[in-house]
């Protein structure tokens, strides 16, 4: 397990309901050995009331791995974090930032900015409960919170309350009036806001997240802040993260191209294809490895035909392989 108190967050990938799950973190894996993978977001009455084992596992490959949970009871939040801890993750962090409407419904994501001392008040407990990291992942504002002030009296309760870390989506989302995928797009990012934090509490570690594409982007926020969180870029463009050890980390590269990445992938999907997975499940989150390479188009056309069959095995997968190896040839 990695060191928890070591654990760099100088370059993470966003959790993303659907998109990131254990699957698609390995995958990751393989493309940097380097960069903060987050769990999509898992809520406390999941964990409490459901199949436990299932939302927490991760393959040991894929530290360092935070888990994200959802939630407004400190109490229920604290026995999820010792169980964050049990499972040996490198991180537990508390949702603040999404809009969607059955978050809302739950008191929980981005909602919880207008209630700093009740965030607060779970971040305490989950302090009290674990030693891993306490983190909290927000927007700069929500609805009527309109005022850098306001979002200054969010974080500062909250890290009084022991969270030193705080990953900040610097756009506003509308808890009414816009979808989930709307508040990704239509609110107007402000960087220069979460610049701003960092000088005006430079105690804190500060994580911006929000459009950022490049690692170029990334470098030029790194002037300004401690990390860069990517969502959307790293699912729909996953080469990108090929270049982080590099880039970002000064290391060797060590992933020498994209079909490497397919063969130290097809073991994996051996084997849980024997412990009764379905192939799609896997393939699902490879489908933009090859963009902008020949033969990107069959490679997704044959997965997408084939890999959801209920008898698909790993030669659906070496097929693609081989097609792009044909049309590059």
């Amino acid at each position: 397990m990695t060191d928890a108190l070591t654990t760099s967050r100088r370059f993470s990938i966003a959790p993303m309901m659907d998109w990131s799950d254990h699957h698609c973190r390995f995958f990751w894996r393989l493309l940097s050995r380097q960069a903060l993978l987050y769990t999509e977001m898992v809520t406390t009455g999941a964990l409490i009331h459901g199949d436990r084992e299932r939302f927490l596992h991760y393959n040991a490959e894929e530290h360092p791995v935070a888990l994200q949970l959802g939630g407004s009871k400190p109490a229920d939040l604290a026995r999820c974090a010792r169980w964050a801890e049990e499972w040996h993750y490198d991180e537990v962090n508390l949702n603040c930032g999404c809009p969607s409407d059955r978050v809302q419904s739950g008191m929980f994501g981005a909602c919880l900015m207008a209630q700093p001392l009740m965030v607060a008040d779970c971040v305490r407990a989950m302090c009290e409960a674990t030693e891993l990291p306490v983190t909290v992942k927000h927007r700069i504002g929500i609805d009527d919170m309109e005022s850098y002030q306001q979002m200054l009296d969010f974080v500062a309760p909250v890290a009084e309350a022991g969270c030193g870390v705080f990953i900040v989506h610097a756009r506003k989302a509308w808890l009414q009036g816009l979808s989930p995928k709307e508040n990704r797009e239509i609110p107007p990012l402000n960087y220069p806001w979460v610049y701003r934090l960092k000088r005006d509490l430079p105690q804190l570690e500060i994580i911006i997240n929000g459009g950022i594409q490049t690692l170029d982007q990334c470098q030029q926020h790194l002037a300004q802040v401690d990390g860069v969180m990517i969502g959307r870029e790293a699912y729909q463009n996953p080469w990108l993260l090929a270049e982080v050890d590099a880039e970002l980390y000064g290391m060797d590269k060590t992933v020498i191209s994209r079909d490497d990445v397919i063969l130290q992938l097809l073991p994996y999907v051996e084997r849980q294809l024997a412990r009764g997975a379905h192939l799609n499940h896997i393939t699902r989150h490879i489908l933009g490895l090859y963009q902008g390479v020949p033969g990107a188009r069959k490679f997704r056309r044959h997965l997408s035909e084939n890999a959801y069959k209920k008898d698909a095995g790993i030669g659906v997968l070496t097929d693609a392989l081989a097609m792009v190896q044909q049309a590059a040839a």
